[in-house]
């Protein structure tokens, strides 16, 4: 046995290939379950006991050789394949063509970019929400319109499981977690119950944004949006703000910006008014603060959000929201030179 075992070494150590056929070959004939050192693993039952401890190691070795030396040919070959494969003559003359950014990651992405100059970092949380993160906590009474099946994805028919409609759930969490100074963006997908057309879908990309702490006040608020604004849409941008309403802030506001077409002059775009809302605005609810562990006598902060949509279709005059979700390649390679 241990001369057969020398034997089969010896061989195996002078081993060449020159194909890919040939190095599949000698594995079967050493290592395949038919194959020369597993006849020898099963003649290993016969050897005396006397012999079976110097026996055993040489077999192991003979095992380790043999696949030592198939990787090496492998190895080897695979080498020279690629080197031949390197420069290949019949290859087109033109460059492969690089893929592009989405434009909604490309505005998300300079929104955050743009936050992050005033020091707000990004918070992320779950799509799937229950009733207290978007809506309790957040001052909506329990027949608010928002609550309606109309509006909302309910998830297996609980009404206490919901898809979140704002990425505002994820600023209710963060301050149920963290105790002030906040200030955080909170990008990401919603889902809202709404007939998909040219200017609406059931889903949409929002970026939010919270600031908490001692003494801020809505003229923070006019100033963090005004750099917005001119960090977006150019430095000749103007914005008004025009009161409104919404259940988590008091005041709340709505923001519109100069139209960029006809610089505030009037055209279809902006329906000849000159101005073009973008998002809303307010300063936080005390009831929001303190349903989330807040002191509101101590604290007071300002919250906004915006629709990634409604920026890019600002910013690239994207007519038809339904484009952004089809996978267009014709569509996509217009933003190759935007990012």
């Amino acid at each position: 046995m241990i001369e057969k075992i020398n034997a089969l070494l010896a061989e195996i150590e002078t081993l060449k290939a020159e194909k890919a056929d040939e190095i599949e070959a000698l594995r079967i004939k050493y290592l395949s379950k038919k194959g020369e050192i597993s006849s020898l693993m099963n003649d290993f039952r016969n050897v005396s006991a006397e012999q079976k401890r110097e026996v055993g190691m040489k077999l192991n070795v003979l095992k380790d050789a043999a696949q030592s030396r198939i990787n090496e040919l492998k190895e080897a070959f695979e080498g020279k394949d690629s080197d031949e494969g390197a420069i290949d003559l019949t290859r087109t003359a033109y460059p492969i063509p690089l893929g592009t950014r989405h434009p909604l990651s490309l505005v998300k992405k300079e929104i955050c970019d743009i936050f992050r100059r005033l020091g707000f970092s990004i918070a992320e949380g779950p799509e799937v929400e229950d009733d207290w993160h978007v809506f309790s906590a957040l001052n909506f009474a329990e027949d608010h319109p928002a609550r309606d099946m109309q509006d909302t994805f309910f998830i297996a028919h609980d009404p206490q499981i919901v898809l979140r409609t704002h990425t505002s759930s994820v600023q209710t969490r963060v301050m149920e977690k963290e105790q002030p100074p906040i200030r955080i963006i909170c990008p990401g997908r919603v889902y809202r119950n709404e007939a998909i057309s040219y200017r609406a879908h059931c889903f949409f990309h929002q970026v939010e944004a919270l600031y908490i702490d001692k003494n801020v006040s809505f003229a923070d608020l006019k100033q963090a949006l005004l750099f917005f604004a001119k960090e977006m849409f150019g430095a000749d941008t103007k914005i008004r703000l025009r009161p409104s309403y919404f259940p988590f802030t008091e005041p709340s506001a709505e923001m519109d910006i100069s139209c960029g077409i006809c610089g505030g002059k009037g055209c279809a775009f902006c329906k000849h008014t000159g101005w073009v809302e973008i998002l809303g605005c307010g300063m936080v609810d005390p009831n929001v603060l303190e349903n989330c562990g807040i002191d509101s006598k101590k604290y007071t902060g300002y919250a906004l959000g915006m629709g990634v949509e409604r920026i890019t279709n600002l910013k690239y005059r994207v007519k038809d929201l339904r484009m952004f979700s089809e996978n267009d390649i014709r569509f996509l390679d217009q933003f190759e030179s935007a990012h």
